[in-house]
């Protein structure tokens, strides 16, 4: 017995028990009760059957502030229109379905920019909505930087016209390339927006900016920030090694293989390399680049 015969089945012992127990009170003699109670009762059951076979089509993502636009073929029946109801985070939507194109409209939900959104497009078996713009629950990487300065390593941004939260990832140039030390979550919202992030420059000249990227994997550059560190030079030792190497401070380094694959990366005062194999390699540390060691 399939799901649905057995949801008719459910509803016909129902019906029957319903007549039974009236029938000592000869409602059943009424034609007119009769014909109204088995009018109610196939729309019931015709409706019950129409569930089963709904089909949903579901979107999630974050409000953005712009609507959502659907084209709405007909029924596989000819009958009607494909969806018959729409859902926004378990709230039924008035949006008006029963046309071959709609919106839906989230000007009525008192939602934020960044809000999530659930939604739940229910449409009859045999046919599919289609969603036009499914993209605007992402965000876009629309701000417009006010200013960028570092004072006393403490890097400090401005932006206004942001139109989704997304987060800044933070960048420093280092060893020939832009490296990320960090990242910090964007507000998503249109007025002016002020961030911070504590940086450890390297000595002697720095570069950093900050950069989003969107669902259109465009990344959206700040200007370049730069200032210069009092902070001393690194060095290192041994340069023939069997386990530690050793910097005269806390420093950002990376370790490559001679095939110029990355071995090792952190930020200390002391590498252990004796897991590594014998062999040179190549370490990048403080504005340094390229400096080599034996591994012993």
């Amino acid at each position: 017995m399939t799901k649905i015969t057995e949801w008719c089945y459910q509803i016909i012992l129902i019906a029957c028990e319903l007549v039974e127990k009236f029938s000592t009170f000869e409602i059943y003699s009424n034609v007119y009760f009769m014909k109204k109670f088995f009018l109610t009762l196939f729309s019931i059951l015709i409706g019950s059957v129409f569930q089963l076979q709904a089909q949903v089509l579901v979107l999630e993502g974050h409000y953005q502030g712009r609507d959502i636009y659907v084209q709405n073929p007909f029924a596989s029946s000819g009958v009607g229109f494909c969806v018959y109801e729409v859902r926004v985070n378990n709230e039924v939507t008035t949006d008006e379905v029963n046309s071959s194109a709609f919106a839906i409209d989230f000007a009525m939900l008192d939602l934020k920019i960044g809000d999530p959104l659930n939604i739940e497009i229910i449409h009859k078996d045999g046919c599919d909505p289609i969603v036009i713009n499914a993209e605007v629950l992402k965000p876009i990487s629309t701000f417009d930087l006010n200013s960028i300065v570092v004072e006393s390593n403490i890097l400090k941004w401005s932006t206004t016209n942001e139109s989704g939260k997304l987060p800044f990832v933070i960048e420093q140039y280092r060893w020939n390339k832009w490296v990320k030390v960090g990242e910090v979550s964007g507000k998503g919202t249109t007025e002016e927006n002020s961030y911070q992030f504590k940086l450890v420059p390297n000595s002697g000249l720095n570069k950093v900016r900050v950069k989003q990227v969107d669902s259109t994997n465009k990344p959206r550059y700040s200007s370049v920030a730069e200032f210069n560190s009092k902070k001393y030079e690194v060095s290192y030792s041994p340069v023939k090694v069997k386990k530690d190497i050793i910097f005269s401070q806390r420093t950002m380094y990376e370790v490559y293989n001679m095939y110029g694959n990355i071995v090792m990366r952190g930020y200390d005062k002391v590498i252990d390399v004796s897991a590594l194999e014998k062999g040179k390699y190549y370490i990048n540390y403080d504005n340094k680049f390229g400096d080599t060691f034996d591994k012993k």
